[in-house]
């Protein structure tokens, strides 16, 4: 059976011993940020609650963002608006956010693992297909993510709570989108993602 350290084990072998995970929580959502997330771990560090953070239950989640915070020896979140995802699209402000990330610790990394996303950084760099439920330095980072923003839309549910954002998380269920055609669309709300572009676009033909 893989180990979630087997990646992290391959680069200790190599001599790369500050090894950086990366990954991101939002990409889907029509609504919100998109949050990313580098973390560096010890190298003796092991637990085996950590895991993708999409088969975690959010109480999992948060009492693990904790032991990840106490543990790491390193990390870094970057909060990109619905704006930034708008101008720069999801996937290159995913890209933008794991290198950034990296760039923003304060150790200085020997590789990096991440979640399905290659990056240029100058450093060695592996990019893995579900590299969240592979790797336990990748699983630390979607956590630290998906803990961040979902914390940011429990705020949004506050100032709109019609939308029901701290149960969807901005994703476009079906309740969402009814909230949308019901109440119109947020300054949250991403602009350049559907059914948000057509509405939009239908307002403005209307209006002319």
């Amino acid at each position: 059976m893989a180990s979630m350290r087997d990646y992290e084990n391959a680069c200790i072998q190599k001599g790369q011993l500050i090894i950086a995970g990366c990954d991101e929580a939002g990409r889907g959502p029509i609504a919100g940020p998109l949050v990313v997330a580098a973390c560096v771990l010890p190298n003796d560090f092991n637990d085996d609650r950590i895991n993708d953070s999409k088969k975690l239950t959010e109480k999992k989640r948060e009492l693990l963002y904790d032991v990840i915070i106490e543990h790491a020896l390193d990390y870094k979140i970057m909060i990109y608006d619905e704006k930034a995802v708008d101008e720069l699209n999801v996937y290159q402000a995913s890209k933008l956010g794991m290198e950034e990330g990296v760039r923003g610790l304060e150790l200085k990394v020997d590789a990096v693992l991440s979640d399905a996303m290659p990056l240029n950084l100058g450093i060695p760099v592996q990019s893995i297909i579900k590299g969240d439920a592979k790797s336990i330095t990748i699983a630390a980072a979607s956590i630290l993510a998906k803990v961040t923003r979902d914390r940011i839309m429990r705020d949004y549910d506050e100032l709109y709570p019609e939308y029901g954002f701290k149960n969807h998380k901005g994703y476009p269920t079906k309740k969402h989108k009814e909230a949308v055609f019901e109440y119109g669309v947020l300054p949250i709300h991403r602009r350049t993602f559907e059914p948000i572009k057509s509405i939009l676009h239908k307002q403005i033909s209307l209006d002319v």
